[in-house]
């Protein structure tokens, strides 16, 4: 069966095939009860999140917690970060949207709320949405994220409603570094402050992470990485939450510009680099799995990991639409099972091409950072100037691995410049910065001259074949042409 073609986006070397996300290589090792619940969910697995979608319903807006890089804002269409939302859904509203997008995106597979406050301070709006789809729509997923303040009042309630996936934000295990991050939360019918309504959140959050393990439920924990507050104390907070079952870990990079009007962006605080990110990553992976493909999601979004079709989605498009969800869930279960066959066939050739590569002799060459335009499937195909995103693998003699993802403007079509007289094309190289190579279907003259003058290297050669295979293929090209010594790393960093 042929797919339907989506718009999409899954280490240091010496990473361990255990330390770098949930991928195919660990789907194999996974007791089949977990692999059911995460084979097909893009949140959970680096490689499924190259062909399904999710979806976030914006019912809960109230908070019971204030967060220094937290600014809910409504109506804001043009970012995109957690917290903001176009359309504040009732209950009934977000059961309708969900159902319309399942059937017209039939690789949807999860439905997550997520905000714009937390889900857990709003049970009311959460738990009648919650109930509702696990009664209509029961072939999709059920997430919930929450920062855990009342994750433990609430766990029974989840377990009771189709929900295998928690997510949790905790971003310190020590009090101290807590009262930086947090100025208060509301606990008990009152605001407190300080070290004292850090100390409860983190209880609360340990709490509730033990009661959802004990249930059953996958969880994954989310950390914000936010330099000089708790960059070198979140190593600490990925071996407490594994010591208690963390299903996966995923330390994101501080969103902090000064527009958002967040605390952090107004007083000035930085976001770290990729390879400060990176340097966290790997120290926090050890052998937990760590997610690196996270897009740190709108409230509100919809489709791929890297795409927002909200906008296809709004309510009065949506009260237009008829929808014959039996039909669809028909529909959708046809596509689910040819994704998955196709997935597994990718699987064993990738295990195939790594029996191969580990026979071959030993390269002794350094590791290398290239971008990839792709749009979904796994594999390379689209145009540089297309690209809205570059997915950054790192090739190196263990092999390849994903890194992260790097965010920037469409260069074709889009505006020319960026409003600082810098041009698109200008900053969407220097958004490749420490890459030395970039994978694309095409790419045009102008770009192909920035790039070189840049040190990074354009390579059209591989258009629609698999991301792993042309990103190995490149490495030993430019090892073969001796690009890849330490005489020519010694000169790349003079030059």
């Amino acid at each position: 069966m042929q797919l339907p073609v989506l718009n999409e986006a899954p280490v240091k070397s010496g990473c361990s095939a255990s330390s770098c996300g949930t991928n195919e290589s660990q789907m194999d090792a996974l007791p089949d009860s977990i692999r059911e619940k995460v084979q097909n969910h893009p949140c959970y697995s680096e490689d499924a999140h190259h062909y399904f979608a999710r979806m976030h319903v914006a019912v809960a807006p109230a908070c019971n917690i204030q967060c220094h890089y937290c600014n809910r804002k409504y109506d804001c269409s043009n970012e995109s970060r957690p917290g903001v939302v176009s359309e504040l859904l009732t209950p009934d509203q977000a059961v309708k949207k969900t159902m319309a997008v399942a059937a017209t995106i039939p690789q949807m597979t999860v439905l997550g709320i997520a905000g714009p406050g937390d889900p857990l301070a709003n049970p009311e709006r959460t738990f009648e949405t919650f109930r509702r789809l696990s009664q209509e729509a029961p072939d999709i997923k059920l997430c919930v994220s929450t920062n855990g303040l009342a994750l433990p009042e609430a766990v029974e309630e989840l377990s009771k409603h189709n929900i295998d996936h928690v997510t949790i934000t905790i971003n310190c295990v020590d009090p101290e570094i807590g009262a930086k991050i947090y100025p208060w939360i509301y606990w008990e019918n009152r605001r407190i402050k300080g070290k004292k309504a850090a100390k409860i959140l983190i209880e609360q959050q340990q709490k509730g992470l033990e009661m959802l393990i004990a249930k059953g439920i996958l969880v994954k924990v989310n950390s914000v990485m936010i330099p000089g507050i708790n960059d070198k104390h979140l190593a600490e907070v990925s071996r407490v939450v594994k010591s208690k079952g963390a299903f996966l870990h995923n330390v994101m990079p501080l969103i902090a510009e000064a527009e958002h009007g967040t605390f952090y962006g107004v007083m000035g605080q930085r976001g770290p680099t990729p390879d400060e990110l990176q340097d966290l990553q790997d120290a926090c992976s050890g052998d937990m799995n760590m997610m690196r493909h996270c897009r740190q999601c709108r409230a509100d979004a919809v489709g791929l990991l890297g795409e927002d079709r909200g906008d296809e989605f709004t309510m009065d498009k949506i009260e237009a639409m008829e929808i014959d969800y039996q039909a669809a869930m028909e529909k959708r279960k046809v596509i689910h099972q040819a994704i998955q066959e196709e997935m597994d066939s990718k699987r064993q050739q990738k295990h195939e091409v790594a029996i191969k590569h580990q026979a071959e002799p030993k390269l002794t060459t350094r590791p290398v950072l290239m971008a990839v335009a792709t749009s979904g499937q796994g594999v390379i195909n689209v145009h540089f100037g297309h690209a809205k995103e570059f997915l950054i693998y790192e090739a190196s003699p263990e092999g390849v691995r994903f890194i992260s993802h790097r965010k920037t403007d469409q260069y074709c079509g889009g505006d020319s410049t960026c409003g600082d007289g810098e041009s698109v094309l200008q900053r969407t190289v220097r958004s490749l910065e420490g890459c030395e190579a970039v994978l694309c279907s095409k790419v045009g003259y102008e770009p192909w001259d920035m790039l070189e003058k840049a040190g990074i290297m354009p390579n059209g050669d591989h258009g629609m074949e698999p991301i792993e295979e042309a990103v190995m293929a490149v490495y030993k090209e430019m090892a073969a042409a001796g690009k890849l010594d330490e005489k020519s790393e010694a000169a790349r960093a003079t030059g």
